[in-house]
């Protein structure tokens, strides 16, 4: 009989522990702090709302990987028109995670805060938090860590999840909130960042930001535009220095800085700008205005007409520098051609190496790198002398545009004809592209030894070297 009570009695504890893991164990809920003010609190009239905006947003379709969204976070009646249209991008993709950057407002920190577990709330349900991710980017030596004030009063990410809930279906979010960050939290959030998005390519970044503040009208679209071209271009530099200078204004800054910085390190090509408005464009009000913006960061592929005006570029640079002895004026509109990149530009005759130079971090416009380079290659390469106007006709010309540099962690991973490699020891460095391999025939051990020797280290100098691997679109 004991034994009998024993077991009902364990069986309804099991019971219990069952219905508290449904209703209990999923951690803590952190309610809404704006409904009400920013959005609606009613679920029937947020999600009306929400709808609305999200129907009338243009779509506009773009090829490749999208990396990031860049979305306003002002309250709805002013920004959330503009805000559907980067969540009109997202919406019915298959995305399962989402990593939610926007900047702290109303507590000051040095470095990131991640909220590490549970959910958070909006009228339209909870959102659970990808615990496992989020407690992997907590590091309190590089001031990441789990601030719970930082989230009590802020907006920036409260005001995007209910885009999200009516744009996807099944996901998790990472909620971070830059304060200060220093040099060791940013290095340390770029690089895991990288990784998680190259590792599960249905997840995604989302920074929230609103642009200029309280100037009138003209001059907030003025100094918008500078920042969105900034934004769009992958410039991460153009963004520093227009932030730095007073020139460009984002209240998301740093949100928006550690979004380019992963998505360039993942090799996104280019941004679209899909909307951009200020509050006097709802208000009618231009004397102080806020301005916004909806903008995705793709990692693309050339289309067959961008890799022969490259090509073209090149060749017609080199042609013209020849003869005339100045540097080809050219111009493009074509925002994957005007987004920075990383080229180099290889002239052969008959066979034979000619000239080939070039540059491997993205730092200007990927057209202009082609114009550079050409210049270069026909002019600086110091193996040769410069190419004469009689070996125009019969000159080869090759673009080979980069993608990011990935640190190699084993050289079993390098792939020949697929791999270029960039080597680093001290002040010696080196790099040889992909094509170099596979022309020479080399097995991955030559390759390894040849650009040591590129770099003027010994054959086996790579041991004790940094190595770099990527990967290249070949245009000839």
């Amino acid at each position: 009989m004991r034994h009998k009570k024993f077991t009902i009695h364990c069986l309804l504890l099991t019971i219990c522990c069952l219905l508290f893991a449904v209703s209990g164990c999923e951690g803590k809920v952190k309610e809404p702090s704006v409904a009400g003010a920013f959005y609606p609190a009613d679920a029937k009239a947020l999600r009306e709302m929400v709808d609305g905006f999200l129907s009338a947003a243009e779509y506009k379709p773009v090829d490749g990987r999208l990396i990031a969204l860049i979305s306003p976070h002002a309250g709805y009646q002013f920004s959330g028109h503009v805000a559907a249209y980067s969540y009109r991008h997202l919406k019915e993709r298959d995305i399962d995670m989402v990593i939610l950057i926007g900047p702290s407002h109303y507590s000051t920190f040095t470095g990131v805060s991640v909220y590490t577990e549970g959910s958070m709330k909006t009228p339209l349900g909870k959102i659970a938090i990808n615990k496992k991710i989020a407690k992997s980017l907590i590091n309190e030596k590089a001031n990441v860590a789990f601030y719970p004030e930082a989230f009590e009063k802020e907006h920036s990410l409260e005001v995007q999840m209910p885009f999200l809930q009516q744009s996807l279906k099944n996901f998790t979010i990472v909620p971070i909130l830059i304060g200060s960050p220093t040099r060791e939290s940013f290095q340390f959030l770029t690089e895991k960042l990288t990784d998680i998005l190259r590792k599960n390519e249905k997840a995604i970044i989302i920074a929230s930001t609103d642009l200029s503040h309280y100037h009138d009208y003209e001059t907030a679209v003025s100094m918008d535009s500078k920042t969105i071209d900034a934004i769009s271009r992958l410039s991460t530099e153009e963004a520093e220095r227009l932030l730095s200078s007073g020139e460009g204004e984002m209240c998301g800054g740093f949100p928006v800085m550690f979004t380019m910085a992963v998505a360039r390190a993942l090799g996104a090509t280019n941004g679209v700008v899909y909307k951009y408005a200020n509050s006097g464009d709802v208000t009618n009000d231009k004397n102080r205005v806020v301005g916004y913006s909806a903008i995705g960061l793709y990692m693309s592929a050339l289309t067959e007409a961008q890799r022969k005006e490259l090509l073209s570029l090149a060749r017609n640079t080199i042609l013209h520098y020849v003869k005339h002895n100045e540097v080809l004026k050219a111009e493009t509109k074509d925002p994957r051609l005007t987004a920075n990149g990383a080229t180099f530009v290889t002239i052969n005759r008959h066979g034979n190496l000619r000239g080939c130079i070039g540059n491997i971090q993205p730092f200007m416009p990927l057209y202009q790198s082609v114009i550079r380079n050409a210049v270069s290659a026909a002019s600086k390469d110091y193996r040769f002398s410069p190419v004469r106007a009689a070996e125009l006709n019969d000159m080869e010309v090759e673009v080979t545009v980069l993608s990011p540099l990935v640190a190699l962690q084993n050289i079993k991973d390098i792939k020949i004809g697929v791999h270029g490699l960039f080597i680093v020891s001290g002040e010696n460095s080196g790099i040889l592209l992909p094509q170099v391999a596979t022309e020479y025939k080399w097995d991955v051990n030559a390759f390894l030894e040849n650009v040591s020797l590129k770099a003027g280290l010994p054959k086996d100098g790579w041991k004790n070297s940094q190595l770099y691997t990527f990967t290249a679109d070949i245009i000839k």
